[in-house]
């Protein structure tokens, strides 16, 4: 590995990761470590912390709705392993933070098998450390528009049973597959590789108001500003409506109350009301595999 290439936290990057350090784009903002902001991280960088910022400037809600979007993986995951889910495929899970997909699993059943994959070198410093330093567990470098290259890599074909039902999270990820990037079929490649009683929990970006918000419309200054900060990073903002998300489930059948406002997804306290909905950008279901 070359030498001399270090983690925002100064932990060189692992030696399996495939990555040179000139191949690892610090210049530009990458989503994972921007989200990690959002979320109070400081697993960034400052040219990720200045995008970050220019979000918050343009829509400040921004944090609500990654915390609201990070609460509502935490409580498919223990609807999942409380129905006997006892294998989990995490893409697109960005710097680890706790309580992570394998720790809110494991309070439920401990069990329970965990890889997790993302296309940032950076997420990978940090797996070792705080992912796969317990059993059962793996991490795979990877980006979700490769679905099989994924499926086929040995951490996941060592740590799965793809003869037993597996849930797969796409949490906060598929809006940053463009349309000609195929999301849909990206998520049929990848619903093809499980059995039935396999679940898929997907949340998604949107731009559109919630329909309840008696303004009943949406910033349009807001959301474009947003769009324009991602256009620069490593991965462009791509917001769809609920019609255009739903589809994106193909063969699994969603579960009530379907594809709504995150925190509305079978809440475990208040929920929040009209206005701030309004404000949380972020659509979430989960759908079964029949």
């Amino acid at each position: 590995m070359p030498q001399g290439f270090e983690s925002p936290k100064g932990s060189p990057i692992p030696e399996n990761t495939g990555f040179s350090a000139d191949e690892i784009d610090t210049s530009r903002p990458h989503p994972a470590r921007m989200y990690d902001y959002y979320l109070g991280g400081w697993d960034n960088y400052e040219v990720d912390r200045t995008a970050a910022e220019r979000v918050i400037g343009v829509h400040p809600q921004v944090r609500v709705s990654a915390r609201a979007n990070r609460a509502f993986l935490q409580r498919a995951v223990r609807e999942l392993t409380a129905g006997g889910i006892r294998q989990i495929i995490d893409i697109g899970t960005g710097i680890p933070t706790s309580p992570n997909t394998h720790e809110v699993a494991r309070e439920t059943a401990p069990d329970t098998r965990v890889v997790y994959v993302d296309n940032d070198p950076i997420v990978a410093t940090h797996a070792g450390a705080r992912l796969t330093n317990t059993e059962r567990t793996g991490f795979v470098l990877g980006d979700v528009r490769e679905p099989r290259a994924i499926l086929d890599h040995p951490t996941v074909r060592e740590l799965i049973d793809f003869d037993r039902p597996v849930a797969l999270l796409l949490v906060a990820v598929l809006h940053f597959v463009r349309d000609d990037e195929h999301p849909a079929e990206i998520v049929a490649v990848l619903a093809d590789a499980l059995p039935a009683g396999s679940h898929l929990v997907l949340s998604h970006a949107t731009g559109e108001p919630y329909e309840a918000y008696a303004a009943g419309r949406t910033d349009e200054r807001a959301r474009d500003g947003v769009v324009n900060v991602y256009k620069n990073a490593t991965a462009t903002l791509n917001l769809r409506t609920r019609a255009e998300i739903e589809p994106l489930f193909g063969p699994f059948s969603l579960l009530d109350p379907g594809v709504v406002r995150v925190p509305l997804w079978r809440p475990d306290g208040e929920v929040p009301g009209a206005q701030e909905l309004n404000d949380i950008i972020f659509y979430g279901g989960v759908g079964r595999k029949s």
